[in-house]
């Protein structure tokens, strides 16, 4: 029955319980005819509506409204204002709203006596816990708080240029801000000299011209290249120095000797990782199952270096590594998450040295599936140290020194036993999105000498398939023993993104079955179907972008994108905590001995452990990617007005973001340069159509572009379209409602953002340029389960 309240109109729990049963299908219109609604009613409908959007219950985008995009169960959000009941009320700091529309409200829910580190208000930044309000009067979710981040008002981060006259001008970091210069009077430089990354109180904002800054901290310099990172490290607080307890515990570490462990220094476990790793905290050996009862099985060992003999739970080690919560790889250095004398040392899985591990040992049946597993804490001495290309080109026929003599005992019998797993595997059917990575490779002086996609080759599929295994052992055996533990999950993807690509698909004739339980092969069909056709790029990056992000929990629901129900991580316990707390739930789960995981360990404590590393992870790869593009934009900057290749690798309401073929560099085209019509917005088609021709460009599509604009302390280009391989016209029925708004590029150095820009001014006939062709090629982006 339809509820409805004493005006004859239907309350607000109907009209959400109507759109959730219906996800991509409503628009007013179908709200209208559900309830039996009449024009008149259509004002006190869209209120209604408009007040859903506002709380988060809904979301609307032009026509369509929908659920909204869920949140995750842990994330980082900014505290904005208090309720009509003076409740603390926060938004998803982290919210893509050109993609996903308003943000989600949360209602911040305070106990009477709050913990220690979690007082907040307005304006603080937090950690929180969330799940969906039962309610549908007000915000969507309630969240607690579980850590409250400093957060510095009125304080940016800069890089300091210097002015003849004295004092100087303060270039933002930000990609959004990079045009908002602040001026600096000579008596506030604080010392600073031209170059050098400093954060700064801004003192006076002004309606028009530069707004005034005071420098509060030097950072270090910047001018060279080698200390980019520098600006991602500081930018995102990412911890640089190590308390001075954790270095001495750090030096005061012994080697691990044979007491309380299994000798398997026979073993001839070998590490194989890229060429220029600094840590080996992972080695493998496999030999055919000499049991008669598993004929063509194999057994295969994993070793993992064992950090939580040397870090133990409370210690200042541990203090760290958990601020940390991982290592952040840049193309110029590496900040670890533990000091060097333990990463690269004490539990690098050296050749020839004596080194403690806690070992996985797997017997694999003939179909690939893994029978049996057992743990052990042993001591070990690795055989070789091998990266990838080496040991496929012993395996391909071309052995060195080091991999000749290995060749025939141990490699062979190595991806003998992965083609035998690999057979599971490909019965598993895991998300197959194997889509390359760009590495860039840096001169002596720092600056960027290429940019490279290492082949993939079978020894990454070798190493990544045994890790996989080793991880999903560790989660069977804590399940097995009920220790809490920390899971690495992958939701599968919302219902409302699901319909979507579907809309998406429909468009390109791609049928795609949307009903049924969700599975990887569902999307593994569709990229078979179109592998080798010139809308498999398109097809790739749209199904990815329809996927969910892989995180840490306390709590499993399954791993979506690797097809298991249960896994977590255990094979990097150098680079990531979540392994460190794993190999610490082994050792107290089997009784090995020290560094067990603490019986004051629960659940609700390894959830917020969870819920810190996922966004530590996340924080990671953002300054990664950051210093990737200021490299890239440095390396750029002296070759404006050249012309390069690209692909559209994202559409949105401001232009097209175009991924260049050279580089990996990415940079807008803004909308207000694609011509003198109006460009139209469709979501639908991942494409801007414009209003006049119905040209129109999508994602995936090939593009030529010259070089406008370079900012590379923001680490931002601007392009201007020469020409592109898409030039369809897009069907009267498929055009989307009206013109949007052309927002300015903000990462322009040199343009006052004071200045309104006049109206474009219509070209002459003919020299405006229609698209033709289609898309060629495959796209990139990386994953991260």
């Amino acid at each position: 029955m339809k509820r409805k309240n004493d005006r004859g109109f239907p309350d607000r729990a109907a009209i959400v319980a109507f759109i959730k049963a219906n996800p991509g299908k409503v628009g007013t219109r179908e709200i209208a005819r559900e309830f039996g609604l009449k024009n008149a009613d259509r004002i006190e409908l869209k209120r209604m509506l408009r007040e859903l959007a506002d709380d988060g219950l809904v979301k609307k985008k032009r026509h369509t409204i929908s659920e909204p995009d869920s949140l995750p169960p842990t994330l980082v959000a900014d505290i904005t204002g208090r309720d009509a009941d003076g409740e603390l009320v926060a938004s998803p700091t982290e919210w893509d709203e050109v993609e996903s529309g308003e943000p989600p409200k949360i209602l911040i829910t305070m106990p009477r006596r709050p913990k220690p580190g979690t007082a907040a208000g307005v304006g603080d930044r937090a950690l929180l816990r969330v799940e969906r309000s039962d309610e549908t009067e007000g915000p969507a979710y309630r969240g607690h708080i579980i850590k409250v981040f400093d957060k510095t008002k009125s304080r940016i981060l800069g890089v300091f240029r210097s002015l003849p006259e004295g004092g100087g001008r303060i270039i933002p970091v930000d990609k959004k801000s990079a045009d908002r210069e602040l001026n600096i009077a000579p008596t506030e430089t604080h010392g600073a000299q031209d170059g050098d990354l400093v954060s700064v109180d801004i003192i006076r904002s002004r309606g028009f011209g530069l707004a005034s800054g005071r420098v509060k901290e030097k950072l270090g310099s910047v001018k060279s290249e080698k200390a980019i990172s520098l600006i991602a490290i500081y930018a995102h607080d990412i911890p640089l120095q190590f308390r001075p307890a954790a270095e001495r515990e750090a030096e005061a570490a012994e080697p691990a000797t044979l007491k309380g462990r299994e000798d398997w220094r026979d073993v001839p476990l070998v590490t194989i990782d890229p060429p220029d790793a600094k840590d080996h905290d992972d080695a493998v050996h496999a030999q055919p199952d000499p049991d008669p009862n598993n004929k063509g099985g194999f057994i295969v060992d994993v070793a993992i270096a064992d950090v939580s003999f040397y870090v133990r739970p409370g210690t200042a080690l541990d203090r760290d590594a958990l601020d940390r919560g991982n290592s952040v790889y840049f193309p110029d250095r590496v900040v670890p998450m533990l000091p060097e004398r333990i990463s690269n040392n004490l539990c690098s899985l050296v050749p020839g040295e004596p080194r403690g591990a806690l070992a996985v040992r797997m017997i694999i049946g003939p179909d690939g599936r893994k029978r049996s597993h057992s743990f052990h804490r042993i001591l070990m001495r690795s055989a070789a140290k091998l990266n990838y290309a080496q040991a496929q080109a012993a395996i391909d026929g071309r052995p060195d020194d080091t991999t000749g003599p290995l060749l025939d005992p141990i490699l062979r019998p190595l991806y003998a036993a992965y083609a035998c797993v690999k057979r599971a595997r490909d019965e598993r059917d895991p998300l197959n999105l194997d889509l390359p990575e760009r590495k860039i490779l840096l001169k002596s002086d720092g600056t960027v000498d290429r940019v490279v996609v290492p082949d993939r080759l079978d020894a990454h599929k070798l190493i990544e398939e045994f890790m996989i295994l080793a991880n999903v052992a560790a989660a069977e055996m804590l399940e097995k023993k009920s220790l809490p533990l920390i899971y690495r999950v992958h939701d599968e993807p919302t219902l409302e993104k699901v319909h979507a690509l579907a809309e998406f698909l429909e468009t390109l004739d791609v049928p795609f079955a949307k009903g049924g339980a969700l599975r990887p092969a569902l999307f593994n069909r569709v990229l078979a179907q179109l592998e080798g056709h010139d809308h498999f790029p398109l097809v790739s990056e749209v199904v990815l972008r329809a996927q969910a992000q892989a995180e840490y929990s306390s709590e499993n629901y399954g791993h979506f994108g690797l097809n298991l129900r249960r896994y977590a991580h255990f094979t990097s316990p150098i680079r990531r905590y979540a392994d460190l707390v794993v190999h610490r739930a082994l050792v107290r789960a089997l009784g090995l001995g020290e560094g067990a995981l603490p019986d004051t360990e629960t659940p609700e404590t390894l959830s917020e452990v969870a819920a810190h590393i996922s966004v530590t992870e996340r924080r990671a790869m953002k300054a990664e990617r950051e210093t990737v593009d200021r490299l890239i934009a440095h390396h750029l900057a002296d070759r404006i007005g050249s012309s390069f290749q690209g692909r559209v690798s994202g559409v949105t309401r401001a232009g097209l973001f175009v991924k260049l073929a050279e580089t990996g560099a990415d940079g807008l085209i803004p909308i207000r340069s694609l011509g003198t019509e109006y460009f139209n917005y469709d979501e639908g088609r991942h494409a801007l159509v414009g209003t006049r021709s119905g040209t129109m460009h999508q994602l995936g599509d090939v593009v030529d572009v010259r070089l406008i604009e370079a900012a590379p302390i923001a680490g931002a280009l601007r392009f201007e379209l020469l020409s592109s391989s898409s030039g369809e016209t897009a069907p009267r029925g498929r055009r989307s409602s009206g013109p949007q708004r052309r927002p300015s590029f903000k990462a322009h150095p040199g343009r006052s953002p004071d200045k309104k820009r006049k109206p474009d001014k219509p070209k002459k006939p003919g020299k405006g340029k229609k698209a033709k062709g289609k898309s060629k090629g495959k796209g990139q982006k990386g994953k991260a389960w």
